[in-house]
């Protein structure tokens, strides 16, 4: 069994409790138009061009069996994403380091090594392994196949979702997370819609599903300027969440660490000049949930 991993984060803290590793899986049913990692929405392989590292020598085209990587009279680069599933000629070629590919298929045991090489720190900090995405509901095999793995050697676990699968697939997924980070974009059907490309029904309901099994759950809420950012909206937010017996929420404020992944991959990006967020702006949203007896983190 493989997944397809876009990247693997040692040590991180900010994924559960302790010390952890993450694991990035490529793939996601939400086109959400603020992600920090557009690069995990497609499931097959992409190119990442840095036109910063570029001499246009044009290696890539050159050395490229599909002939499908061009430059036009711009000097800007393009290809066709399907056309680039295994083949890595360009990437591994090119003089100034200007392309690299994300995604990559890893077996369970491979990955479940990577994860076990840091378990003395995991122990210590009563840490574990976490996954995440993209969207991990997209692989539901490979996730539960790793999350099995993982509490066959006595790991804590924890799964990063929209919550955006059929109830099956959910329900399969999650029997071994310990832990469920779920992420709640918006209260409102339509605008949950018009700002992620799909409707919260589902996610609302597998939610609701989680909670009756009991597990922890902490929701995540990103704060986006224009989207959900106002005190009216976390009014709203706290009325939804308090009729799910909801208890404890990370708020998440916007941010531009994403930004240049959509030149390097040649999308463009509906938030190019929208400000960050920071913590400091969000200390009266964050009190409308305090006052609603919520538990919250920024």
């Amino acid at each position: 069994m493989l997944a397809n991993i876009f990247n693997i984060q040692k040590f991180s803290i900010h994924d559960g409790p302790g010390i952890r590793t993450v694991v990035f899986f490529k793939g996601c049913p939400l086109t959400c138009l603020w992600c920090s990692n557009p690069e995990s929405q497609q499931q097959y392989r992409q190119l990442l061009w840095d036109k910063d590292k570029c001499y246009h020598c044009r290696t890539c085209e050159m050395l490229c069996p599909q002939k499908n990587i061009h430059f036009d009279e711009n000097l800007s680069f393009s290809y066709k994403s399907k056309l680039c599933q295994t083949c890595t000629a360009c990437a591994d070629n090119c003089p100034h380091g200007a392309l690299s590919t994300v995604g990559q298929f890893k077996s369970i045991d491979s990955i479940m090594a990577e994860v076990l090489q840091d378990k003395p720190f995991y122990e210590e900090s009563g840490g574990g392994l976490t996954l995440s995405g993209g969207e991990v509901l997209m692989q539901p095999e490979a996730a539960a196949a790793l999350l099995k793995s993982a509490k066959e050697n006595n790991l804590h676990t924890a799964l990063e979702t929209t919550g955006y699968a059929s109830k099956t697939v959910f329900k399969q997924t999650i029997i071994n997370a310990d832990l469920l980070l779920f992420d709640i974009k918006h209260y409102d059907r339509q605008k949950h819609k018009k700002y992620t490309g799909v409707y919260n029904d589902i996610i609302l309901l597998n939610l609701a599903y989680a909670i009756t099994l009991q597990k922890e759950i902490i929701i995540r809420i990103p704060v986006i300027p224009s989207v959900n950012n106002k005190i009216a909206d976390a009014v709203k937010f706290s009325h939804l969440l308090a009729s799910l017996d909801i208890k404890d929420i990370n708020l998440l404020p916007f941010h531009q660490f994403g930004q240049k992944k959509y030149e390097q991959l040649n999308r463009p990006y509906s938030f190019k000049n929208t400000k960050e967020l920071y913590s400091e702006n969000l200390t009266q949203y964050a009190k409308v949930f305090q006052q609603n007896g919520f538990n919250v983190t920024l």
